[in-house]
């Protein structure tokens, strides 16, 4: 039977020491001095929540136990503090984020204020916008941080450091809570790490079977452009050869060899982006030798045909409407041109799904960075309005679930990943900010 005391340390455990700590010395008397940014930063490193003790009667240490549960069960990057009115917020968001570390969310309230940021990777500037509006209005702070982290969980990318489930470094932590901590997690914190353990390895196994999905294309893309160098009717010793024409030739050899050496390597969808963009630099360079054979103009770069990359790099933009869709201009080869002028259907690339063979636009969001690789500089979700791909695309999740692939943002870090100050700053923000106090945002500019 387990007494009060028991009950009690139990409950100690689940809430980030930071946080007990804080509800423990709630109350001490004395003038509060600002709180120094890397404590906050330290006690997030180790869970997702952080109260101030000056700031205990905003969120009580049961609720802040609830939201931290909330979030370690989700395993997403998504950090809350809450902190006490007359904390300076001049650049605290960025500052936190520095001193944290880590790649994620962060949404702080300060007094009855609330404002919030996130890294590109796992959640756009305007998403983060519209998250901050939609729980200003939210007074109570228990109510507001708990509708900013269910509208956070269902949307934010990546998944939560693996700081969370090794309990942290612990400087600065006071002995006692130490102690208590440490009693609870021999007794019942495996389970809690077990939890943490399933969710990430369910998000490896799901990373592993979209780059499976994707392996089967990309070998066949790899296969068709090695026939297509076979075919070619060129040896750098003939006749009329020049050296323009060999390093055209050297070039498709150098990006055969580097797609098949990249597609050996990949470790997650993202790595085929360089996979397919090696690709899309040979078959060009083809083009391009084969222009200077004819003694024709060398060809602009154009992206590849949009119905199947396979067929080179296009000629012309065309319209074409989906079925279902919109009418929209796409980048099409020659064949495909005239099938099109003609009244026919284009001859497009699909892929087997579970529901059968499907063009690749409507087949899931791991055929993005293959499609990114070939349609790069931001023109890809203007072609994929409306379809699957496209819809899945624009979700702020999706990049740091499969990769920036359509050549949007990315970095090297996804949500979760430990970054320390490695961050490109333009690339961390949302909210209000520029002191626009009637949205909630915090003073000066600080994102």
């Amino acid at each position: 039977m387990r007494t009060p005391l028991s009950r009690g340390l139990m409950r100690l455990a689940v809430v980030p020491v930071a946080a007990t700590v804080a509800v423990l010395t709630a109350g001490a008397p004395g003038a509060h001095a600002a709180t120094d940014v890397s404590q906050v930063a330290e006690a997030l490193r180790e869970g997702p929540v952080y109260v101030d003790p000056a700031a205990s009667d905003q969120l009580s240490s049961a609720d802040a136990e609830a939201l931290a549960d909330k979030i370690k069960d989700a395993d997403k990057p998504v950090f809350v503090a809450v902190l006490p009115a007359d904390q300076p917020t001049r650049n605290l968001l960025l500052n936190l984020r520095t001193e944290t570390g880590v790649t994620g969310l962060y949404g702080v309230r300060v007094g009855d204020r609330f404002d919030a940021a996130a890294d590109a990777t796992v959640m756009s500037r305007q998403a983060v916008d519209n998250l901050v509006t939609s729980v200003q209005s939210a007074g109570d702070p228990k109510a507001q941080l708990n509708d900013f982290v269910d509208t956070a969980l269902r949307n934010v990318g990546g998944s939560a450091p693996a700081s969370w489930s090794d309990g942290g470094d612990g400087t600065g932590v006071d002995v006692g809570g130490l102690v208590a901590v440490g009693v609870v997690l021999a007794a019942g914190g495996a389970g809690a790490y077990a939890l943490v353990r399933r969710n990430r390895r369910r998000h490896e196994e799901e990373q592993r079977a979209a780059l499976e999905k994707l392996r089967v294309v990309v070998d066949e893309d790899i296969t068709a452009f090695g026939e297509e160098l076979d075919r070619l009717d060129f040896h750098p010793a003939e006749t009329g050869a020049d050296d323009a024409m060999r390093a055209d030739y050297e070039t498709a050899l150098d990006s055969y060899d580097q797609a098949k050496r990249l597609m050996d390597g990949a470790r997650k969808p993202e790595d085929v982006k360089a996979v397919t963009q090696a690709l899309a630099d040979g078959r060009f360079s083809l083009t391009q030798l084969a222009a200077r054979r004819e003694h024709q103009p060398l060809p602009a770069r154009r992206p590849p045909c949009f119905f199947d990359p396979r067929h080179g790099p296009a000629v012309a933009d065309e319209t074409w409407t989906p079925p279902g869709g919109a009418a929209r201009e796409v980048p099409v080869c020659a064949a495909d041109r005239t099938r099109l002028s003609e009244g026919r259907d284009p001859v497009i690339r699909e892929v087997d799904t579970e529901y059968g063979r499907r063009p690749y636009w409507d087949a899931g969001p791991a055929y993005g960075p293959w499609a990114g690789g070939y349609f790069g500089g931001g023109i890809l979700p203007g072609l994929l309005i409306g379809t699957m791909l496209g819809s899945m695309m624009a979700a702020p999740a999706y990049a740091a679930d499969y990769g920036a692939g359509y050549g949007y943002g990315g970095g090297g870090y996804e949500g979760g990943d430990v970054s320390g100050a490695d961050f490109d700053t333009g690339d961390f923000g949302g909210g209000f900010g520029g002191g626009d106090f009637g949205g909630g945002g915090f003073d000066g500019g600080g994102f």
